[in-house]
């Protein structure tokens, strides 16, 4: 991570950066530097992080012209600021417990759902995705006159945490309010309430993923990222003709994993 300087101030005479100056460009400098601020609250803006949640539902592009911003001035695109993955993880935290508290669970079953959440739905299923997304996105969508370019990692992984947050709004606190009373009341408006939330979710996500990567001018043909809506509103048409409720499946799916 460079600071706020010139770039002719950081290279020697022939033009390459010197020794201290690229060790601040590698991964493992950034990444040492953001897990260590991951301790320190102080040194975190949480002020910008829940700026950020807000405009992910209202105006998500200027979300990402802020990324822009940091590459310009930072010299990287990924987040240096863990504020943001830490509201994610309280918001995660206060969610779960609410689902666990409409699902009537004991303690100890909202604790160990909260652990399976947090660290396999959250965690690992993230590193998954965003490990998949940088593949797919250095390997097939990088142009060809840009191959000096490559996505970090750690932005992928942004660009994830971006694009699972108005899911887990949507499917984890707007839909407690609904699930017990309407979703799960086995009626036709029971399932169209509970899948058009999964609808607008998981269409978020596609819609903010896509945002992501085509704020990348180094990439091409990211309307692509698009594409999988096709299938989501087919999928939602069958549910709907078919009596499907997602929702259910899901609460069936926790409360089988905390027995």
């Amino acid at each position: 991570m460079l600071p706020s300087t010139s770039v002719s101030s950081s290279m020697q005479g022939n033009g390459v950066l010197n020794s201290r100056d690229a060790a601040r460009h590698t991964a493992g400098a950034k990444r040492y530097k953001y897990l260590r601020r991951l301790f320190r609250f102080r040194q975190m803006d949480f002020e910008f992080a829940a700026w950020q949640m807000l405009y992910l539902f209202t105006s998500p592009q200027r979300v990402y012209r802020n990324f822009h911003y940091r590459k310009q001035t930072k010299d990287q695109w990924a987040r240096d600021d863990p504020a943001f993955l830490v509201l994610l993880s309280v918001w995660l935290c206060v969610s779960t417990i609410g689902f666990g508290f409409v699902l009537d669970m004991g303690f100890f079953e909202t604790i160990k759902l909260l652990l399976w959440v947090v660290f396999i739905d959250c965690v690992g299923v993230g590193l998954l995705i965003s490990t998949l997304m940088w593949f797919i996105s250095n390997k097939y969508l990088v142009k060809r006159q840009s191959r000096d370019y490559d996505v970090e990692w750690g932005y992928a992984f942004d660009v994830h945490l971006n694009a699972f947050y108005p899911l887990l709004v949507i499917l984890h606190f707007i839909q407690l309010f609904f699930i017990n009373h309407v979703i799960l009341t086995d009626t036709f408006i029971g399932y169209l309430v509970g899948n058009t939330l999964w609808l607008i979710a998981v269409g978020y996500y596609i819609y903010v993923t896509f945002l992501g990567y085509s704020a990348l001018p180094f990439l091409k043909k990211t309307v692509i990222l698009l594409y999988p809506f096709a299938p989501l509103v087919v999928l939602y048409g069958l549910s709907l003709a078919l009596g499907w409720n997602f929702t259910h499946m899901l609460c069936s799916f926790y409360k089988y994993r905390v027995k």
